[in-house]
């Protein structure tokens, strides 16, 4: 439902605060359905597209592959306020997270597996402006070089990547990171700030391995939260 836009029956998700200036690549999406409904119509859904790129993407940057469950149909509505309550923020606590995936049925585990995936992408400076500037469990030198692009106002917009050291590569540093205290966004560092979740991230840390086989499970994981099959959708 992320792909569809606003219309006189819904306002849609892209415009949510989770999403709007920050999910991108609609575009590219809208191109690979095209290319597929002229190759077979009316077979491949768009939902089943973001399913089978979101492993393309990561199998690209050297990350894990698995196997994508298929079969997904589109949503035919969006809702911008589910967007707004269900996204976990950058600001949230580790509480709030482990209660926010466990609502998905996701556990523990899987919301630090999944976090891995803040190894690849970007973070506008006004989602860490206050981590960087106000927190104290940070690296002092990572604070002062990720204030260079993020000033105290203004700039908001101004991306800083989420994984400084290989912000391309899918890798664990996101989790050594974290153990050096350099964790872009509030949410991320809050894996590792002495709750129950610093020894997992200290075990991904250790071995690519294990999170690369827990991230692909996670991930299969995820895709079956609710899928729309059979008769419902589109």
């Amino acid at each position: 439902s992320i792909l569809l836009d606003d219309n006189s029956t819904f306002t849609g998700e892209k415009t949510a605060l989770p999403n709007a200036n920050s999910v991108r690549g609609f575009d590219v999406i809208d191109t690979i359905k095209t290319q597929v409904e002229a190759a077979c119509s009316g077979v491949v859904s768009c939902a089943d597209i973001l399913a089978i790129v979101a492993r393309a993407s990561v199998v690209q940057l050297g990350g894990p592959t698995w196997t994508v469950l298929l079969g997904r149909r589109d949503s035919t509505t969006a809702s911008l306020s589910a967007a707004n309550n269900n996204i976990p923020s950058p600001a949230s606590n580790l509480s709030a997270l482990i209660s926010s995936f466990t609502a998905h049925g996701l556990s523990t585990k899987d919301l630090v597996a999944l976090s891995g995936g803040h190894t690849i992408g970007q973070a506008r400076c006004t989602t860490f402006r206050a981590r960087i500037y106000n927190e104290s469990n940070i690296d002092t030198s990572f604070a002062t070089s990720v204030k260079s692009s993020c000033p105290s106002a203004g700039g908001d917009n101004t991306l800083s990547p989420l994984d400084l050291a290989t912000p391309t590569t899918f890798d664990n540093k996101y989790y050594t990171d974290l153990g050096n205290r350099k964790g872009l966004l509030h949410s991320d560092q809050q894996l590792f700030s002495g709750g129950s979740t610093n020894s997992q991230v200290t075990t991904y840390s250790a071995n690519q391995n294990t999170f690369f086989t827990d991230f692909a499970a996670a991930m299969v994981k995820m895709g079956n939260i609710s899928p729309l099959t059979g008769t419902s959708g589109q």
